[in-house]
């Protein structure tokens, strides 16, 4: 049985929106192992997550206006089945190049999950609830670089790293089933939308003129991409320049992701009686000091580990609060078009997240500086995109 908190579609909702980061923490672990076997240089083995993170990126604008038109439940079968192929295909390759396109394949498939979970709730609940709701699933995007890794390495130590994407394949198929026998529709069909491309590109235009849909998804975009930065900066600056220990580099990200979890859960809390809007103008100052002080500490050579260590906690576990209240501000006032509108959210956001990490990589210059400039501009700029929002949404009528 589930709680009323977590009723099962919500249950499956997560389980959707897992899959994605699960598909990469998951597999992270194997990449040495990864590269001796198939006699390739590690970095080339990083090129195949570049692909998986492109592919989510690119692939979300295409479950959404499907959703819209023929309900919520045909995108996820197409993008279930996709991924499960597609991991299998991982599990198979035997070269580098070959898993790349398996993975860029799995992203497409899997981003079907991140879409239609976001317009599901949009579709169940208003704007205060969705927050609530959403801070659910931030329970599980916080659980899953602590037990992903963990399981992916004892995978890897047991059977090798193509058992990894044949649990992929296992869990796509298993929430294939949940989806199928237990997920009821929620689109109401009077509600769908137009397929013709015509008619997708102006919802799309229209989305992009829309204040409070742009302002208060860039915001999460923004902040969601100091995370991005932190994963692609943080092994550099945290082992390398201050001798953190790798075996311990696992368990800082681990207190990162619960200080997310945490936020979250309190997150859920103060939208019972706060408006969302003025808790996450609240929530996204703190990460935007730390991010100054962060960025000034790295110029003035006073970046100490504790201070690195602090600014990271405080920036990360924001995200707790600001994703699911910006997430469901930008949705409150486009259930008409939930999936189109949740498909160029994600969009929009993971192209901000790997504009930031590669910013990192290709600023590297041996210091803290670049990872402490990307974040502090990610700090500002979310709390920019806020009032851009918030000044759109004041001349909408109540959701």
């Amino acid at each position: 049985m589930t709680s009323p908190r977590f009723p099962l579609w919500l249950l499956i909702c997560a389980s959707l929106t897992a899959l994605a980061p699960l598909s990469i923490d998951m597999y992270l672990p194997s990449f040495p192992a990864l590269a001796a076997d198939l006699h390739v240089d590690i970095s080339r083995i990083q090129l195949t997550l570049g692909a998986f993170l492109i592919g989510l990126a690119i692939g979300q604008a295409f479950y959404g206006p499907i959703s819209d038109r023929y309900g919520r439940k045909p995108p996820l079968y197409l993008g279930l089945v996709l991924y499960a192929l597609a991991a299998a295909g991982c599990a198979l390759a035997g070269s580098v190049e070959s898993l790349m396109w398996w993975r860029f394949l799995a992203a497409l498939g899997g981003c079907a999950g991140i879409v239609v979970s976001r317009a599901v709730i949009r579709d169940r609940l208003e704007a205060r609830e969705s927050a609530r709701a959403f801070s659910s699933l931030m329970l599980v995007m916080g659980l899953a670089p602590i037990l992903a890794p963990i399981i992916g390495g004892a995978l890897l130590a047991s059977f090798g790293w193509r058992a990894i994407f044949w649990v992929h394949c296992g869990a796509a198929l298993l929430i294939l089933l949940l989806v199928h026998r237990r997920m009821e529709e929620s689109l109401d069909p009077a509600r769908a939308q137009p397929l013709h491309p015509a008619s997708v590109m102006r919802s799309y235009a229209d989305l992009l003129r829309a204040r409070e849909f742009v302002g208060y998804t860039l915001a999460a975009g923004c902040s969601q991409a100091a995370m991005f930065a932190y994963i692609a900066g943080s092994p550099f600056v945290l082992i390398e320049l201050h001798g953190i220990d790798p075996s311990y580099y696992g368990f800082v990200f681990g207190a990162n992701a619960f200080g997310l979890i945490s936020m979250a859960q309190v997150n859920a809390r103060l939208v019972r009686a706060r408006s969302l809007d003025g808790v996450l103008r609240v929530a996204l100052f703190a990460p935007c000091l730390a991010g100054v002080v962060l960025a000034a500490a790295a110029l003035t050579g006073t970046a100490t580990l504790p201070v690195l260590l602090v600014c990271f906690f405080v920036c990360l576990s924001g995200m707790g609060c600001i994703l699911p209240n910006a997430s469901a501000l930008a949705l409150s006032h486009q259930g008409h078009r939930a999936g189109t509108a949740s498909a160029l959210m994600g969009t929009l956001q993971f192209t901000l997240g790997t504009l930031a990490g590669a910013a990192v990589s290709f600023w590297h210059d041996g210091t803290a500086l670049p990872l402490a400039v990307v974040m502090a501009v990610c700090g500002v700029a979310a709390m920019a995109m806020r009032w851009y929002g918030h000044a759109g949404l004041a001349r909408q009528p109540a959701a």
